[in-house]
This record gives structure tokens, sequence and C-alpha cells, in this order.
């Protein structure tokens, strides 16, 4: 049987979701916290895109020291040759890609206007992964962007091209949401299949099917005789109605009816670093969790009804599916109402060295100190947003690395 992995997406296409946005040391701090999740790769940037160049190198950085192992990570660029030698001019040290063009004939119609055509769509992305490799790419994932409207011979044909010229993976992209679990279960085992490769699932919620089709494809996929690897994003944050949420797609792979007997995952995840990962991204991206959030909602196990209180308190299992604790819920959280010292983009070192005391943080002299507040000050510009304190400790901890971060060359 295949096995289930996870590939975050939320520093790719979370980000570009509409009026959101993170700095790159909080896009760094996701990648710390995924890898301690036990998320097998992070698509954690554009390599084409030029402010992105010293946050993808600095995260190389700490692959290569061992800080974000064992995840990979993976950057996101159009399919063509053009875009794979940027990335190799920007970002030298890059060494897996997915490379993404729409291959529906909405797309190839309506977005590039008749000016290409099925076989053009082909030939653009095999010479991109012709190019990838030649640099080095150690592995490369092929997006059939729109694959859910796409004709499902040439969706195959298209994914045989990708193999036949060293592809790694294929990525079925349910790009609008229009799936559904039965739809998605059929194309992606026969995609699994006749093309024979390890396939991605990229659902999103348009139709609010995001985690259902992502199980669903998942089960296509390994019943077809392959891995799968579930897209996913932190509290489900992506374009339009967003992407399959992280936690709820590993909950249901793990927790749901008669799944996890069957389907397994290739890796283990802890979801004790759950709530701390959703609780950071939604002050990172300044959302909201919503009150029904499967897992971290504030209503996730809360029981009003009489009954139901009754019976949650004779034993959770009647009214929870799983425990607070399995998640990392339970601690009080503490929210200061009297004096507060902040550390912001004009603070100073007295009060800096205050917050840094307080977590036990010492420096072996001033120069350091005032070394490390300058990066804090330039953090806090960037993100416009106090600092929590696992940021304020990665600065310290990683000076060199939260310098280049910061780092933006016009």
């Amino acid at each position: 049987m295949g096995k289930i992995y996870i590939i975050d997406v939320t520093n790719r296409d979370g980000v570009q979701t509409a009026k959101l946005g993170l700095s790159k040391l909080e896009k760094t701090l996701i990648n710390v916290y995924l890898n301690e999740m036990g998320v097998y790769q992070s698509e954690f940037g554009f390599p084409t895109t030029r402010h992105e160049s010293h946050y993808l190198r600095a995260n190389i950085k700490l692959a290569e020291m061992g800080v974000l192992s064992p995840i990979l990570l993976e950057g996101w660029i159009r399919a063509t040759s053009e875009d794979v030698e940027t990335s190799f001019k920007l970002v030298p040290e890059i060494k897996h890609l997915n490379l993404s063009i729409s291959t529906s004939d909405q797309m190839i119609y309506g977005k590039f206007l008749g000016k290409k055509h099925p076989k053009d769509i082909t030939k653009m992305m095999t010479d991109a992964v012709d190019a990838a490799k030649a640099l080095g790419t150690e592995s490369i994932g092929v997006n059939a962007e729109d694959g859910s409207r796409t004709e499902i011979g040439y969706l195959i044909e298209f994914g045989i091209a990708a193999k036949e010229h060293g592809a790694t993976r294929f990525r079925y992209c349910d790009t609008l949401g229009y799936d559904n679990p039965f739809t998605i279960y059929n194309t992606a085992r026969r995609l699994a299949e006749e093309i024979g490769l390890p396939t991605e699932i990229h659902c999103h919620g348009d139709l609010g099917m995001a985690v259902s089709n992502s199980l669903a494809g998942a089960k296509g996929v390994i019943d077809g005789g392959q891995d799968v690897y579930i897209n996913t994003t932190i509290n489900g944050i992506g374009e339009r109605a967003g992407n399959a949420d992280l936690l709820a797609v590993i909950l249901a792979v793990t927790k749901s009816k008669g799944f996890a007997e069957n389907y397994k995952l290739g890796r283990h995840i802890d979801l004790s670093k759950s709530w701390k990962l959703a609780k950071f991204a939604s002050y990172a991206f300044d959302v909201p969790i919503p009150i029904n959030q499967p897992g971290v909602g504030a209503n996730a196990f809360a029981h009003a009804s009489g009954i139901h209180a009754d019976g949650v308190l004779k034993d959770p299992f009647n009214y929870e599916l799983y425990d607070f604790a399995e998640l990392g819920r339970g601690e009080a959280e503490t929210v200061e109402t009297g004096r507060e010292i902040c550390s912001g983009e004009y603070g100073g070192i007295s009060g800096f060295s205050h917050i840094m005391g307080e977590m036990a943080v010492h420096f072996d002299d001033a120069q350091q100190a005032e070394n490390v507040l300058e990066l804090v000050r330039y953090a806090n510009v960037e993100s416009q947003k106090p600092l929590v304190a696992d940021e304020l400790l990665f600065i310290a901890k990683y000076p060199e690395i939260a310098r280049e971060l910061l780092t933006l060359t016009p």
C-alpha cells in the first residue's frame, strides 16, 4: 500500500491570498513549526521573486545546519525553462521545485487566448523539467493547474510526458474547488494507475469540500498503487475560499471512520504542535481562528447542552472524537492587564533586556545585546506587530540568519 505524506503550501498559496501576507521571519517560523510537527515538505516560496531570495537562501542554510530537517523545502515556479534558469540564478542552492502550468481548455483558450495549444503546454512543461534536471534539481513536481476541469485523456498524456522527462511527482490541482469526493476519487485513481507517479492532491474550498476531496483523492491515489502527497495550508488560509486545512486533513486521515486502518501516514505527525501552529498563523496573518474550526476553534471542545455536558463529564469520548490535550491544548493563557513592556521598532536596550531576561536569555556583553536589538527593530518594521517569544528567541539564537531574512534589496 502507498503512504500518505503532507506537503504544506501556506508559504506559497497562503501568502498569495488577497489582503493577507507574512513577513520573512514569520514564514521561517512556520517552516520551523511544520518541521517540528513532522510535515514532509513545505512549499516555502517563489524562487523567481527577487524579494524572496534572501529568505529562501536563509532557510536553505537552516536546512543545511539541521535546524530545518528532515522537512524538505520546495520552491514553486511556472513550468517554463526561463523560470527554472531564473530560480537557479537567484537561489543557486535550491534542490526541490514544483513546476506549474494550466492544462484545461478553459485556461488554454480563456487565459492564453488561443496563443497556446495542448501540445505547446506539454512542450513548455517538458522543456522546464529538462532544464531543472540539467541544473541538478533533486525532486521535480509537475503541476496540472485546473486539473479538475482538464479532459482526463490529455491529463494522462501530460503526466506521462512529465514522467518520461524525469519528474518525480505529479500534482493534480482542483484549482477552483470544482471536484467532489466521488469525482476526485475516480480521477486520482486513474491518474495514479496510468501515469505511474506519486501524486499530489491539491484542493480548494470554493464548494466547501477541500478536506473531503483531499481524503477521497488520497484514497484514489493509494488504491491506484502510488504514494500520495496531500497539499494543505494552516487554518485553511488560501486563495478565495481557502485550501484544505492542515489539521483537519490530518484528523480526517487519522480519526475518520475506518480510514486509518487501511491508509497510513508515511511520516509520524506530532499533533501536539497543532495548537501552537494554528495560533501563530492566526496572529501572523491577523485572521482569527473560526469558532467552529476543527480541533483549534474556541468551540471545538465546548459543551453547553445539558445532555452533552453530562455525557462528556462522565466520559469525554461520549461527545469528543479526540482529546484536546492531544492537540497541545489545555494550558491556561495569560493576558497582561497591568504593566507591559513591549519591544517594537523604536524599543530601547533597557526594555529589550528586560523582555529577554524574562525568557532566560542573557547576552555576553552590551554590544551583543545591541546587535540583537537592532535586528528585532527591523523585524518589527517588517511585521508591524509585536514579535512573539519564538521570534525573539530565533533572532537571538541565529542572528546572522535573521539578518539575511530581514534583508531586502530593491
